[in-house]
C-alpha cells in the first residue's frame, strides 16, 4: 500500500481536501480507522497532537502516523468504504492553535540558542500550555525573559517562514539549529534570518501569525530547565485568566490590581507575627492547663502521676503541646486523646525520670482504634478511625502502667 501524500507538508493552512480511501480497519476501541491516498490531517508526532475534523461529515477524533503505511484516521461514526471518494475538513481553530504553539516553540528555542547557546531537547504541546526542556545551567527569571523578549521581537517583525528540502548530505553544510532525526530527504523550516531546522510539523506563513509568546513558569527537571509557555490565542486566554485572578485578589483588599501583591505580602507577614504570638499564648495556656490536670492526677505504685484525658476537636499539635507541658514536671506520664472530626488522635509522653515505653503503649492503643502510630520511648503519636473506642484505648494504656 503506497504511503499517504501529506498535504500539510506544503500548506499548513489547507483545511479542506478530497481523497480516496485506500484501507479500512476496526480499532480495539470499537471505532473504525481509514487510510487515505492523501490527507491534510496532521498525525500525532514531534510533541504535537494530531488534527481533528471530519471525513464526509463523520468526526475524525485522532490521526496516527503509521509511517510507511500512511496516516490512519480514527473515525467516530460510520466510516467510508475502501475505494470511496471523501471530503476531509480540518478543525481550523485546533490547527491554528497548534500552528501558533509549534511555530512559537521554534522561535523561542532559537532565541535561547542565540542568546545562551542553550539547545532544546524536548517539546510538548499539552492541553493548555506547552513545555520545552532546555540545556540551561543556571536559569534565572531575567535570563529566560531576555529570550522571551527576543522571541517576541522576531514575531512582531512578521518575518517570512518558508519550507525547503535538502538531502541529509546537503544538511550537513547548513546552519541547522538541531541535528535531523532521520536520513533521506529532509523538510526544513526556515524563519527568515533567524532559524533553520528540520521539522515535519505545521507552521505559520509568517511569524506575526504567532501573535506573542509568554512564559508562565520554569523549573529544573532531570538536569534540564523545563519552561512552560503559551503562544497566540493561548497567551491571550492565559492573560485573561491571570487578570481575572489578580483583579479578584485586589478586590479582597479594596485596592488596584497592581497593588495586590504588595498588600498580600504585608498581610502574610502580619499573619506570621500573629501566629508567633498565638503560639506563645497557647504555650502559656498549656502550662496553666497542665498544672490543673496534674493537681487532679493520681500517682501509681511507682509514684508516677498518670494524666489521662480526652478532648473534642483538638488536633495532634495541640495535644502534643499540652503533653510537653505536662512532662516538664518530674515523674509524669501524659496519655491524651482527641476526637478530631472523624478520627481519633493520640499523644503519649513521659518525663525523663519515668520508665514506661510510650512507643509500645501507642502501638497497642492504635490497634484498638484500628489505626497506626509510633514514635520514641518518651514520645509517640498516632490515631485511628474507631473514634468510639478512644476512651477504651486510653483506659487500657493507663491500666498497663499501674
Amino acid at each position: 500500500m503506497p504511503a499517504t501524500e501529506r498535504l500539510y507538508y506544503q500548506d499548513s493552512h489547507l483545511i479542506e481536501f478530497e481523497a480516496l480511501v485506500t484501507d479500512k480497519t476496526e480499532r480495539v476501541s470499537g471505532w473504525t480507522a481509514v487510510t487515505l491516498d492523501r490527507t491534510a490531517f496532521y498525525p500525532t508526532g514531534g510533541g504535537q497532537p494530531s488534527d481533528t475534523g471530519t471525513l464526509n461529515g463523520e468526526r475524525v477524533i485522532e490521526c496516527i502516523d503509521s509511517e510507511e503505511n500512511g496516516v490512519v484516521h480514527v473515525i467516530q461514526g460510520r466510516a467510508p468504504d475502501v475505494g470511496a471518494r471523501v471530503t476531509g475538513r480540518i478543525d481550523w481553530p485546533r490547527r491554528l492553535d497548534h500552528i501558533q504553539q509549534h511555530t512559537g516553540q521554534h522561535i523561542l528555542s532559537q532565541a535561547l540558542v542565540t542568546l545562551f547557546n542553550a539547545p532544546t531537547r524536548a517539546f510538548r504541546v499539552l492541553h493548555e500550555v506547552c513545555e520545552i526542556d532546555v540545556e540551561i545551567t543556571n536559569p534565572t527569571n531575567e535570563l529566560i525573559e531576555r529570550a522571551v523578549e527576543l522571541a517576541n521581537n522576531v514575531i512582531w517583525e512578521d518575518r517570512e517562514i518558508t519550507i525547503k528540502s535538502a538531502t541529509a548530505e546537503e544538511a550537513t553544510q547548513l546552519p541547522l539549529r538541531k541535528e535531523p532525526s532521520r536520513g533521506g530527504e529532509l523538510r526544513l523550516i526556515e524563519i527568515e534570518g533567524f532559524d533553520l531546522t528540520p521539522c515535519g510539523g505545521t507552521h505559520a506563513y509568517r511569524t506575526g501569525e504567532v501573535g506573542m509568546i509568554a512564559v508562565r513558569t520554569w523549573e529544573r527537571a532531570k538536569g534540564l530547565t523545563r519552561i512552560e509557555f503559551v503562544a497566540g490565542n493561548r497567551a491571550l486566554a492565559d492573560y485573561r485568566r491571570a487578570n481575572k485572578t489578580a483583579r479578584a485578589v485586589a478586590a479582597l483588599f479594596s485596592a488596584g490590581r497592581d497593588d495586590a501583591a504588595k498588600l498580600a505580602a504585608r498581610i502574610i507577614e502580619e499573619n506570621k507575627e500573629l501566629h508567633r504570638r498565638l503560639r506563645s499564648l497557647e504555650e502559656i495556656a498549656a502550662r496553666v492547663e497542665a498544672e490543673e490536670l496534674l493537681a487532679a492526677a493520681s500517682a501509681n505504685s511507682a509514684g508516677v502521676r498518670i494524666v489521662t484525658e480526652t478532648f473534642d476537636g483538638r488536633d495532634a499539635e495541640s495535644l502534643k503541646r499540652l503533653a510537653l507541658a505536662l512532662i516538664a514536671r518530674p515523674k509524669t506520664v501524659a496519655l491524651l486523646g482527641s476526637r478530631d472530626k472523624e478520627a481519633a488522635r493520640l499523644v503519649f509522653a513521659r518525663s525523663a525520670d519515668a520508665s514506661s515505653d510510650m512507643n509500645a503503649l501507642m502501638r497497642g492503643a492504635c490497634e484498638t482504634l484500628d489505626g497506626h502510630g509510633g514514635g520514641k520511648p518518651d514520645l509517640a503519636q498516632g490515631g485511628g478511625k474507631n473514634v468510639e473506642k478512644l476512651v477504651e484505648a486510653l483506659e487500657q494504656a493507663a491500666e498497663s502502667l499501674n
